[in-house]
């Protein structure tokens, strides 16, 4: 056993240094290609996973609700780094502690919650200002819609089981993140775009509608698995 350990290391010890040169640069062109698959893989699953998605739907009720795209592009952005960050490290665990029916009652009781905050409106002229709010309270709230909508989503299931695939943290992260904002900003720009053809209380009360929904639906599962 202690002759093996020379034995192992020869075939690096004993090549030149234009070998070992040659070996690294295998290694890490072999690393980098992986990296760069994980990367193009997790951006092109996400992205096709969020069409007709409900956060898909959620960009475009925020734009449409609060009228100032960009601090609710760095929310999405922010919410998805979190997010897919908290799933690819310990996301799948937590779940199972959780269980996927304690998780729903969760999610469901939030989003109803959040569909009678909607409801109430902003305390300042939005015929004046234009807008739906400061930058930082839209940036907060699009923070905390979208954090909340992608747990147990299946954008962040996919991003847990790609990081187990691939052992790649950073780049399935990466990606999963770029392939959210592919389908959510121009989501983001059309609800902004429109959002200066409809009235303000109607905008809240689709956004209610619109939370209020997700919130049944998710309550609406996890009852289905409840022992009477």
């Amino acid at each position: 056993m202690v002759q093996a350990v020379p034995c192992l290391a020869r075939p690096l010890t004993t090549l030149s240094p234009e070998g070992r040169g040659e070996a690294w640069s295998r290694f890490l062109s072999g690393l980098e290609r992986k990296n760069v698959e994980a990367f193009l893989v997790s951006a092109g699953v996400v992205a096709l996973a969020e069409i007709g998605d409900k956060t898909q739907l959620l960009a475009f009720i925020l734009a449409a609700k609060f009228r100032q795209p960009v601090p609710i592009v760095l929310g999405i952005l922010v919410a998805t780094l979190l997010n897919h960050a908290f799933a690819a490290a310990i996301g799948s665990w937590i779940i199972a502690q959780l269980g996927p029916d304690t998780l729903n009652w969760i999610l469901g009781l939030l989003f109803v919650g959040m569909a009678i905050w909607t409801l109430i409106p902003d305390q300042f002229d939005e015929a004046q200002s234009g807008t739906g709010g400061d930058g930082a309270g839209v940036f907060s709230a699009t923070l905390l819609a979208f954090f909340l909508a992608e747990m147990g989503d299946k954008t962040q299931v996919a991003t847990a089981a790609l990081a187990a695939q691939y052992q790649m943290f950073s780049a399935v992260v990466a990606g999963t993140t770029l392939g959210m904002m592919i389908a959510n900003v121009p989501a983001v720009y059309l609800g902004e775009r429109l959002a200066n053809r409809i009235p303000a209380r109607l905008v809240r009360g689709i956004a209610a509608a619109v939370f209020a929904l997700i919130g049944s639906a998710v309550l609406l599962e996890a009852s289905k698995n409840l022992v009477l």
